[in-house]
């Protein structure tokens, strides 16, 4: 894999460093560089670890649908990073590998549900620039999630949105999680053509 981070990793060390390398050896197996970049500004990684533990805690909307949606973002930003990461936790987590691969390529994939298919839908949405979420997609939504699902499902994608913003712009790239659980690679969306 080669690196093109534009912020360099620095050495991850003392008391907190320890713990943060033995946490994340933990979940993921490996240190990834990605640590190293965001240690120099520890404020903000905690930050980030923070809120990704909170939403941990959040159960109004399925764990798959927020994940299918997350990825989605990552794949429409071209977060690299957080496609590995989320194949990786959809094996973790046990869902459904067969659907989480397709997410990138999700409009002519014949796996998703058509509450899913919205979901997919909507996170795009919001994640377009400007955002073209719809009356009508919300109202489908709120329909299936209700009030709470769909509110925290939209704070999730909006999460999403952060994560991989912040990852593609610093050059944060995969780190090869799906690859050491011997997952099959995700799909691949062609290129937009002009």
């Amino acid at each position: 894999m080669t690196s093109t981070v534009r912020i360099p990793p620095t050495e991850i060390t003392g008391v907190k460093g320890a713990i943060v390398k033995r946490f994340s050896r933990k979940m993921l197996g490996d240190v990834p560089e990605s640590l190293g970049v965001l240690w120099h500004n520890q404020k903000v990684l905690n930050f980030g670890f923070g809120l990704g533990r909170k939403t941990q805690k959040w159960d109004a909307c399925p764990q798959d649908l927020k994940s299918f949606a997350h990825m989605a973002v990552a794949s429409q930003v071209g977060c690299s990073f957080c496609l590995d990461l989320g194949y990786f936790e959809a094996n973790n987590k046990g869902l459904d590998l067969t659907k989480a691969r397709e997410v990138p390529v999700w409009r002519s994939s014949d796996k998703f549900t058509p509450l899913e298919r919205d979901v997919l839908e909507y996170a795009e949405a919001m994640t377009n620039t400007p955002p073209t979420v719809t009356d009508e997609l919300s109202a489908t939504l709120l329909k299936a999630l209700g009030p709470a699902g769909l509110l925290e499902l939209t704070s999730f994608i909006a999460l999403a949105n952060f994560y991989s913003r912040s990852n593609v712009a610093v050059g944060i790239e995969a780190a090869g999680l799906a690859a050491r659980c011997e997952l099959k690679p995700l799909a691949v969306a062609s290129p937009a053509v002009a």
